[in-house]
Order: structure tokens, then C-alpha cells, then sequence
């Protein structure tokens, strides 16, 4: 592993930005209540931007992580670098995991995953860790039928990097993702849609912190 790469924090609360969803608050004072209420991982996937505004938002979001939490890009490597964010999470249509690895080793590199032969793929191609969906029915995919933990124990069985899991996370619903073998969890609206982000990231945070010492000991990545 490079030394330089940024070590993740175990267990992972991430929080997906989605300044659609922020009502009539900034994205920026969003993601510092949300740090300030324990998330330790940002990803900043606002896909509809041109680079120069997700550029923007990358260095504000940067200075907001500060050393409390690390801040990944979704899909642009590009981004990403120039912002020095620890991080890229690719999706679907992104660049393939080695190319990516290739180009920024420095890097934490993220891949989403949806089954268990892509999420083999990730890990043998460098993947840090894999965002698997979808847990639950959620808002951000509504056409999306949701694979529920199971997913997670099956793609636990396979991987070596911590694995992280998405869609329809709740404080009540994510002790059933630790406890099929997650390394933590990545939410959107439960946070963003929030009246107040900073106690429902808070919440969350100790649903998943309560969770972790029961979850296999042979799960923790």
C-alpha cells in the first residue's frame, strides 16, 4: 500500500451529498453539521455539475473535513487531485479501478458495487473499499430493488477491503448492515432531508458505533 494514502476510519459513517436535497440550507453548512455530528467520510457526488463548480465545492468541502473526516470525489479522478481530496469512489460508468489506481496511487479508491462477481473485480483491481447497494428501498434510486444486508454477507465472504452499505440507511435499519459484515455505512436523505443534519448524523453514528462490537470479528476489514 502507498504510504501516503489516507487509512480509513473504522467504522465508515459516510455522507453522500445531495444539495438538491439540502432544502433551502447550503450544501457546505449541511456537510459541517454533519461532521460536526460524527460522519468521518464525505463523498461529494453531485454528478450534474461541470468540473470548474464540483471543483469549487471540492476545495470549500475540503477546508470543512479539515483532519475530522476524509473527503472522496465521486468519479472524477480529476477533481479529486486538484482539490487534494484523500479520495475518488468510482460508480458504474466510471473509469476501470486500475486505470484509476494507476493514475493516483495516493488515492483511497472507492468502486459501488452491486454483486459479488463486480465486487471481486474492484478488490483484485485495487479497490480500497466498495459501496454496496442497494440495502434498502431508497429516494436517490427509486428504480432499484433493494438486495437488502444478504448482499453484504455474500460480498463479505469474497473481500478483503471494508465494505460499506448504501441505500435506505437509517439509524433503526443499520445495525442489520453491520452486523451482515459492513465495515459502516453511506447515507443520503436520512442526513440531508434532516431538519437538524448534525443530530441525525449523530444518531446514526451511534446506531452504527453500538452495532460495530457485536459485528464478527472476521467481518472487520
Amino acid at each position: 500500500m502507498n504510504e501516503r494514502r489516507p487509512v480509513l476510519p473504522l467504522p465508515i459513517v459516510m455522507l453522500v451529498t445531495d444539495r438538491q436535497a439540502c432544502g433551502d440550507r447550503r450544501l457546505e453548512d449541511v456537510v459541517e453539521a454533519a461532521v460536526a455530528g460524527g460522519v468521518n467520510v464525505i463523498q461529494l457526488r453531485e454528478k450534474d455539475l461541470p468540473a470548474s463548480d464540483l471543483y469549487g465545492f471540492a476545495l470549500r468541502l475540503r477546508q470543512i473535513v479539515g483532519t475530522q473526516a476524509l473527503l472522496l470525489v465521486n468519479d472524477r479522478i480529476d477533481v479529486a487531485l486538484a482539490a487534494r481530496a484523500h479520495g475518488v469512489e468510482l460508480g458504474g460508468d466510471a473509469l476501470p479501478t486500475e486505470v484509476a489506481r494507476q493514475l493516483a496511487p495516493e488515492l483511497v479508491i472507492g468502486r459501488s458495487v452491486h454483486d459479488s462477481a463486480h465486487a471481486g473485480e474492484a478488490v483484485a483491481a485495487g479497490a480500497d473499499l466498495l459501496i454496496v447497494g442497494t440495502m434498502f428501498a431508497s429516494r436517490s434510486h427509486p428504480g432499484m430493488a433493494p438486495s437488502g444486508p444478504s448482499l453484504i454477507r455474500k460480498v463479505a465472504a469474497l473481500s478483503t477491503v471494508p465494505l460499506i452499505g448504501i441505500g435506505g440507511i437509517t439509524p433503526s435499519n443499520a445495525r442489520q448492515v453491520i452486523s451482515a459484515g459492513a465495515s459502516g455505512v453511506a447515507a443520503i436523505s436520512a442526513v440531508t432531508m434532516a431538519l437538524d443534519p448534525k443530530d441525525a448524523a449523530a444518531r446514526l453514528v451511534a446506531a452504527v458505533n453500538e452495532a460495530w462490537p457485536t459485528a464478527p470479528l472476521h467481518k472487520r476489514h
